[in-house]
């Protein structure tokens, strides 16, 4: 993300408590202006409108993700290229203790914004389809027969644990989900 003034930093560090503790819709500029001690003219100068706001609140979400996972999965040793793969599932469980109560950021945003044209759904789909290309190539570096097809039921693991992991319906959806890996790994001979 391009260097913040400290205004426009304190602006997106409240838009991003607030988007994401209390739900996008539910935050007016009001608030995140009080909250960040701006005016609103400030935040509007710095970020344009409420949607432009939302879109670097994901981004900079989206760094921050791609950023933990990557250099959590490089932990794992490559001589082990399965081990990479669940590895992103250990990575994922830690990421939502810490950063996820409330599920997965991009999902709750996509919930809330069903208009294909808002700003922050190109981030939501850009996220969703990084995470997907990383997992294929993951999948291409442990052997993999077919790259594609392991990626898409990685991605249904992980995404399916996010929403899971939200709404408490089961003990330990990322645990369970890392499992199924497992298994979908060895069912792919790896």
């Amino acid at each position: 993300m391009d260097t913040l003034t400290p205004a426009a930093r304190r602006v997106l560090d409240a838009a991003s408590e607030l988007f994401y503790g209390q739900g996008i819709n539910a935050v007016g500029v009001d608030l995140i202006a009080q909250r960040a001690g701006v005016t609103k003219k400030t935040l509007y100068e710095r970020f344009g409108s409420k949607e432009a706001l939302v879109a670097a609140y994901l981004r900079e979400r989206d760094e921050r993700w791609r950023a933990w996972l990557t250099a959590e999965v490089d932990k794992a040793p490559r001589q082990a290229p399965p081990d990479r793969v669940l590895a992103t599932f250990d990575a994922l469980a830690a990421w939502m203790r810490r950063e996820n109560p409330r599920g997965c950021g991009f999902v709750n945003a996509a919930a809330e914004l069903p208009d294909d044209g808002h700003p922050a759904r190109r981030v939501v789909g850009d996220q969703k389809r990084w995470l997907r290309g990383y997992l294929r190539g993951l999948s291409e570096d442990a052997g993999a027969e077919d790259p594609d097809a392991l990626a898409d039921e990685l991605l249904l693991l992980h995404e399916g644990a996010t929403v899971l992991y939200g709404l408490s319906v089961i003990p330990d959806p990322v645990g369970a989900a890392r499992r199924m890996a497992r298994r979908v790994l060895e069912q792919a001979g790896l």
